[in-house]
């Protein structure tokens, strides 16, 4: 028995296959990945947009916690009320209304209830006497909780 046996000379490298892309190969994987780029383009300009758009909210937010006189929270409210994305006729009224008026647009704009006697609350600060410190708290609350959870017709 006499096999011939082949010498180390002899062998010969294995080539290597080609390449592969990793690049989908059918357009549909093309036009999927286009959309979902879109998608996610159409998504961040929708929240920049809400982001410019509630600049008055957060401005106000912070006058809010840097507030130190009560007495300047029904004007702080107004000016929210001034800045809100509103119709044209009701954003012409917003600078006369007071009283069950200026309750009624503040119930109607609110995400959360708002107390019966908040608009008479405020106008109180004005003229009557200091309110109480669990009082001021309670209504600073109030307050902060309509600024931040108001909502608007977009």
């Amino acid at each position: 028995m006499n096999a011939h046996v082949p010498s180390i000379e002899q062998l010969q490298e294995l080539s290597l296959p080609a390449p592969v892309s990793y690049w989908p190969q059918t357009w549909g994987w093309a036009v999927l990945l286009g959309l979902l780029g879109l998608a996610l383009l159409v998504l961040a300009a929708r929240r920049w947009l809400r982001w410019r758009r509630d600049a008055y909210r957060r401005e106000a937010l912070a006058r809010l916690s840097a507030l130190k006189d009560l007495r300047e929270l029904p004007e702080l409210l107004k000016r929210v009320a001034l800045s809100m994305p509103l119709c044209e006729a009701e954003h012409q009224r917003v600078p006369t209304l007071a009283g069950a008026e200026w309750q009624a647009f503040l119930q109607r704009h609110a995400g959360a209830p708002v107390p019966e006697d908040l608009s008479q609350q405020l106008a109180e600060l004005a003229y009557g006497p200091p309110l109480p410190a669990e009082q001021q708290l309670h209504l600073l609350t109030q307050c902060t909780a309509w600024v931040e959870q108001h909502h608007v017709a977009a």
